[in-house]
């Protein structure tokens, strides 16, 4: 089931957003709030809690800038809306956008009296920040191939849409005891919903001899400095109750998580605390009382009209493909369930694009898309849907002029890194410049044509927090700080085996790895790998069947792996590798400060 239609339109029946998700008193009363803080007639604290429910930041070590994150519902995008970004980027921010791990965008460094410049800009493209940050429900997110992936049953994105419609500005949500999370997937390979407070996936059973469309629901899953895995509600969740399934869980989180220890607020901690059988029969309970005491008031409105695909001119005369397209497609490129269409997955780096690439994608999104639409993924990634097979190498070469042909998106070689010591005030490495590094040797090594890999991921967070998800990566880091005598040195934790599909797996901590000995600690795990590996094994699996005990016939656990690596992540004195004791990006002596993060205020 798709929720687009074959009827083409006319070839200039350009889409453009049908909701808009912002409003305009919204920025005029955050500049309101802005003066009266600069006046002192607002706390800090209260100022505090304030812009971060109209989704600005604070930035590092500074009150004066603000980063903004954008909520991008399904993190869709239309053309018009990428251009708006791009233009407020280079009028207020630093002429780029972040694209982070839960398909929104962010914008930093923006002044803190141009915030509310920014909200209206955004208004006038149909988008918000309302809630993107702050103790709410959060950007709620759906796979990128929603809609068009092989594998699933119906596309979700409706729903996902529908129910932000709901939540957002609802008074029910907006001073939980802490961030909530949701997320809609197409199928279990595309999707983290068991890493969230609430996960779904789309499913269909046979009731009476009728088809009836629902969901598998996970509860109470999350990452951060101690994650947990979501536990499934019921084996099947007829779609009349998805509504009513998230409002009661949201309602029993906003009554008994714990608002003493913000540490210790996620309810992925209440469902621990209070045993998962508990709590799911507390929310079973509660859904059967909203039901009878405000069915008139919790509707889903789930607009499903399809989606009217443009008619796109494929030119007669193809075009000259330039060398490198054929590594390109193998792994940037997914054939959708849509015979003779692709989505094609753009490799970023660290979620990166510049203002000028915003632009160039959106005229591409107009010219070659058969939906006139981008959208944002959930690996710092943003996809292209609905281009025609034939259109596939006219595509690569309007990527390869702005720089955004890199190949390897659906590999190892495109790397997670949140945005660390750049702007954020926990962290404790520049994660984000590492992400980087690493991802531009393994694309000059070409590691993204080797099949061997190219299920495995490498996320990479700047603390234990895990906003870049290394505990549900096949090697997955967290920064933190390493000394020799007096001397500092950024390090990182490693963590193997972690998984995100339908075997999600949180990752088993190896070893300390030094800042500027993780890329070759990578590359000796994967030495070892090729060493130990069985016929047609890929690494993710290998490292599934040591963390289990069936390793061999010379790595029989991670302790051998951490023996075999100690030569590689020795540390030398300062007198003998002074670079090593400076973190990527800067060349000053490390230095483990940090200041009050702001994703608990």
């Amino acid at each position: 089931m798709s929720n687009t239609s074959v009827n083409q339109a006319k070839p200039d029946n350009l889409p453009k957003h049908k909701i808009n998700w912002g409003k305009l008193e919204e920025a005029e009363y955050f500049a309101e709030q802005v003066k009266l803080f600069r006046q002192g007639k607002i706390s800090k604290d209260d100022f505090r809690r304030f812009r971060l429910m109209h989704g600005a930041y604070g930035s590092r070590m500074t009150d004066d800038y603000s980063m903004i994150r954008l909520k991008l519902p399904a993190g869709e995008l239309y053309p018009e809306q990428l251009d708006k970004v791009a233009e407020l980027s280079d009028s207020f921010s630093i002429g780029s956008a972040h694209v982070s791990t839960r398909q929104n965008f962010q914008l930093h460094w923006v002044a803190l009296e141009d915030v509310s410049e920014v909200l209206r800009g955004l208004v006038d493209a149909g988008m918000t920040t309302r809630e993107a940050c702050g103790n709410s429900v959060r950007s709620i997110m759906c796979s990128p191939l929603a809609g068009v992936c092989p594998d699933e049953i119906f596309d979700p994105t409706p729903y996902a849409v529908a129910t932000t419609k709901f939540l957002l500005r609802n008074p029910m949500s907006q001073a939980l005891p802490r961030k909530f999370k949701i997320n809609f997937t197409c199928c279990e390979k595309h999707g983290m919903v068991r890493m969230v407070d609430i996960g779904l996936i789309p499913q269909q059973v046979e009731i009476n001899g009728k088809t009836q469309l629902g969901f598998k629901i996970f509860l109470g899953g999350g990452l951060g400095a101690q994650s947990f895995v979501g536990h499934l509600l019921e084996d099947f969740t007829p779609e009349e109750e998805l509504l009513y399934t998230v409002v009661a869980t949201v309602r029993i989180f906003d009554r008994l998580g714990n608002r003493e220890n913000m540490a210790r607020a996620r309810m992925r901690y209440l469902v621990n605390e209070m045993g998962w059988e508990k709590f799911q029969n507390l929310v079973l309970k509660e859904r059967a009382m909203v039901k009878m005491v405000l069915s008139v008031l919790v509707k889903l409105d789930v607009d499903k009209t399809p989606d009217v695909l443009r008619k796109i001119s494929i030119s007669s005369e193809m075009p000259y493909i330039p060398q490198g397209y054929s590594r390109w497609i193998k792994s940037n490129t997914i054939k959708q369930k849509q015979s003779g269409f692709s989505s094609v997955f753009l490799t970023l780096e660290s979620g990166d694009v510049t203002s000028n690439q915003l632009r160039a994608i959106a005229d591409m999104a107009r010219e070659l898309t058969a939906d006139g639409q981008i959208r944002n993924g959930f690996a710092q990634d943003m996809v292209f849907r609905w281009i025609k097979d034939e259109d596939l190498p006219r595509l690569y070469a309007k990527l390869l002029e702005v720089g955004l042909a890199n190949p390897g998106a659906l590999t190892m070689t495109s790397v997670v890194g949140c945005s660390g010591t750049t702007s954020c005030n926990l962290a404790l490495t520049n994660s984000h410049r590492l992400a980087k590094e690493v991802q531009r040797k393994f694309i000059e090594l070409k590691i993204d044509e080797d099949d061997d890999l190219r299920n495995s991921t490498i996320k990479i967070s700047g603390c234990p927090n895990s906003c870049g998800q290394h505990e549900i990566a096949t090697i997955g880091f967290y920064g933190g700080g390493g000394r020799l005598g007096k001397d500092m040195y950024p390090l990182y934790n490693m963590l193997l085996g972690g998984r995100a599909d339908e075997d999600t797996t949180l990752g088993h901590t190896c070893t300390k790895v030094p800042a500027k000995r993780v890329i070759p600690t990578i590359l000796k795990i994967v030495e070892i790998f090729k060493s130990e590996k069985r016929q047609g094994e890929t690494l993710d699996l290998w490292m599934r069947r040591v963390i289990q005990g069936n390793g061999g016939p010379n790595i029989k656990s991670l302790d051998d792996i951490k023996e075999l690596l100690q030569p590689t992540i020795a540390v030398p004195t300062k007198d003998q590798d002074e670079d090593f004791y400076a973190d990527y990006g800067n060349d000053a002596s490390y230095h483990a400060k940090t200041g009050r993060g702001e994703c608990a205020a």
